[in-house]
């Protein structure tokens, strides 16, 4: 028993001697490292601890600089120099209150240093602007802010993060997406998972209609956290959005086209200021109006279009046919010809320009059934009732006191019944041939009722005109 006792104590005396030798090397290391930080200004241990510091700075390793700089100011709070860079970096990284009150230290032991109090007022210039662009942004001047983070705040706080957060923010607010796109890649080269760029980024790929990666990045930053607000928001109102779209194009491919009008219009609501994605949404919108025959509708979802995107081919198409419909007929012809002058080998196109221009022709020529005031189904008997009536009313003999104008109307009422009282004729009227053309003479210096040389038409109305007078009236 004596025996294990003093082996046990043999072994003891052995570990406490080792520990002895492991805390002497620990307190001699603790010597060494604080020897730089305890030496006084301009001597070789301060010179190495400012060049150490400057080695962390240049390799953004910020929270090592400053470790550094407070464990030597604690060892020897009169180091000035300590003071002073701390502040420098402080200010670079817009920590503005802990940075002013390091300046104001250095000052106190060192008044009147100019290069101090010049990189004070420059702290000055950088809180005032930063605050001044936070200011701006919420008012929607979205230029002047940017110009006060790059000319003041990034100049004199290079590493703040929140100007770069906000110089994002104002990028995606100008529309500037490529350029927002940029500035959080090198956000996120410096932190991967910084979830406030994840956001932006994903912001901005959205606001391209880069969906797809927009959605990669609303994941990865959910995946980090699950319950951040905007990201859950962004991410799952983009979900919304594509599947409405989604059933809007279903439902109009299989022609529920009332269906896909009302999905049309639920996802415009989702967010007005998607111009990217909305665009193809107005779009789909003004194609199935044009099929339900809705042509002022059409004609405004289309133009909304036109509106982002002037030089939009299929816009001008499809806005032409909406013209069409509302009987602009010089205003459709405008905008096919346009979208030809855009895509001149495109033979659909033309043949819906070939239609609107020979509706603009149609246009243009007389309106027979209008001049007598019948349908166009009106039956023959109809048609001659008709004419009978109107002659009889503007025959010039009964209009003495305007045979002028009765003479004109009544030539007019004349040359209507010449053709549509014609089977023949009707039927190629109908059909849209140029009567003017085909020798008929309609039209002003064209069929006379009253001769002129040509050929004689006899009109009789049986019991006279109204009032006696005539039986039969020959020209």
């Amino acid at each position: 028993m004596g025996m294990k006792l003093c082996g046990f104590d043999s072994v003891a005396r052995r570990g406490f001697v080792y520990a002895a030798l492991i805390l002497n090397f620990v307190f001699c290391c603790h010597l060494l490292l604080l020897q730089p930080l305890v030496a006084a200004d301009g001597q070789a241990g301060g010179a190495s601890l400012f060049e150490r510091v400057s080695q962390s700075v240049k390799v953004k390793k910020y929270s090592e600089a400053l470790s550094d700089l407070n464990a030597a100011i604690e060892a020897d709070p009169a180091l000035s120099e300590a003071y002073w860079h701390k502040a420098s970096i402080l200010r670079q990284l817009c920590r503005y209150e802990e940075s002013e009150r390091s300046y104001k230290s250095f000052l106190g032991m060192k008044p009147g240093n100019s290069a101090a109090e010049k990189e004070l007022s420059q702290l000055y210039q950088a809180q005032n602007a930063l605050n001044s662009a936070d200011d701006l942004f919420e008012s929607g001047d979205f230029t002047k802010a940017l110009e006060y983070i790059y000319k003041v705040v990034l100049v004199f706080s290079p590493e703040c993060f929140k100007a770069k957060l906000l110089k994002v923010r104002l990028l995606i607010a100008a529309k500037d997406y490529s350029k927002a796109i940029s500035e959080t890649g090198f956000i996120l080269k410096e932190d991967e998972n910084n979830l406030e760029a994840l956001l932006l980024r994903g912001r901005a790929y959205y606001y391209l209609a880069d969906h797809d990666i927009a959605t990669r990045h609303y994941q990865k930053g959910l995946r980090l956290d699950p319950e951040h607000g905007e990201l859950k928001k962004a991410y799952f109102g983009l979900k919304k959005l594509l599947k409405k779209t989604k059933s809007a194009e279903d439902n109009a491919g299989k022609g529920k086209l009332r269906l896909a009008v009302e999905d049309y219009k639920a996802a415009l609501d989702f967010d007005p200021n998607h111009t990217a994605h909305n665009i193809h949404l107005h779009l789909g919108l003004c194609k199935v109006y044009v099929k339900l025959g809705r042509g002022t509708d059409a004609l405004k979802s289309c133009t909304e279009v036109l509106e982002i995107d002037g030089d939009q081919v299929e816009a001008l198409v499809q806005r032409g046919e909406a013209k069409l419909l509302v009987e602009d007929w010089e205003g459709a012809v405008a905008d096919i010809k346009s979208a030809t002058e855009k895509s001149p080998q495109d033979m659909n196109i033309r043949e819906v320009l070939m239609r609107a221009e020979r509706s603009l022709k149609l246009s243009q020529r007389k309106d027979w059934y209008k001049i007598l005031g019948i349908s166009k189904t009106a039956s023959i008997s109809e048609i001659k009732k008709a004419y009978k009536k109107l002659a009889l009313q503007w025959h010039p003999d009964k209009n003495v006191d305007n045979r002028e104008e009765a003479e004109a109307k009544f030539r007019e009422i004349a040359a209507a019944y010449e053709i549509l009282g014609d089977e023949d004729k009707r039927t190629r009227y109908d059909r849209g041939e140029d009567m003017d053309d085909n020798g008929m003479g309609m039209g002003e210096g064209g069929f006379n009722p009253f001769g002129g040389g040509g050929q004689q038409f006899t009109f009789h109305f049986e019991g006279g005109f109204p009032g006696g007078g005539f039986g039969g009236y020959h020209f």
